[in-house]
């Protein structure tokens, strides 16, 4: 359970501080008392909980236990951050594993009358880096057709706007999905899926939201996608 509870958690961010940063002070996250046992987590051969960034024991060790199962329980969603920007995810939706190229990906229910559910990945690929708003706008409509194989670009949608204090591109486009490139997995085309894209222009740069699924599922969770986006704030 533990696991899974911060698998999610970016590289480079220390483990549970983002769970845990309002509950438990950071000069402690800091110190080198590790969570080893509360965690599951076993150090590499000849490395001890410490180096591993997991460290605390005795009263701690149990303070984190209880944390973690009543986040887990509460079904509450931890906040995500890159590019300077943090967010919070709605609590039914799910945290995949880490995956290549990728901040987070969650999983999102699907919709009465759908067969499947939908997916939203978060890319942040550094400042100044990942390509222009306008390249990637292009790139993401080109992933869909109409249903006779030609192009949906003049009925795709997109409009800038400013949500939670941040510039926003936005995109919204339907059609057969033939999907995503490498780091959006096998390229199957999917008729009747739908495209919500944001880029937020973060303070460190371009971070990238991807939401694609059969459209009404899609569509469902147009307005949580949005909330999120309106609740982010700077890190």
């Amino acid at each position: 359970m533990v696991s899974d509870a911060v698998s999610h958690i970016p590289r480079g961010i220390p483990a549970f501080r983002v769970l845990w940063g309002a509950i438990i002070p950071f000069d402690l996250l800091s110190q080198g008392r590790g969570v080893g046992a509360a965690s599951g987590v076993r150090p590499a051969a000849g490395r001890s909980a410490s180096h591993e960034g997991f460290g605390y024991s005795g009263s701690m060790n149990r303070l984190i236990s209880v944390v973690v199962c009543g986040l887990a329980v509460a079904g509450v969603a931890a906040a995500e951050e890159a590019g300077g920007l943090s967010w919070t995810a709605p609590a039914e939706w799910t945290v995949q594993a880490e995956r290549p190229m990728r901040v987070a990906t969650y999983n999102i229910p699907a919709a009465k009358g759908d067969a499947g559910g939908a997916e939203l990945a978060v890319f942040y690929f550094g400042e100044g880096q990942g390509g222009g708003v306008d390249a990637n706008v292009k790139r993401w409509v080109a992933q869909f057709q109409k249903p006779d194989g030609s192009s949906v670009e003049k009925d795709a949608k997109t409009k800038q706007e400013k949500l939670g204090g941040f510039p926003v591109t936005l995109v919204d486009v339907k059609g057969t999905f033939m999907g995503g490139g490498p780091m959006m997995g096998p390229s199957t085309p999917k008729p009747g899926y739908r495209l919500l894209g944001a880029i937020v222009e973060g303070p460190q740069g371009a971070v990238f939201f991807k939401l694609t699924g059969p459209e009404k599922t899609v569509a469902a969770a147009e307005k949580p996608f949005r909330k999120m986006l309106e609740g982010a704030k700077k890190k």
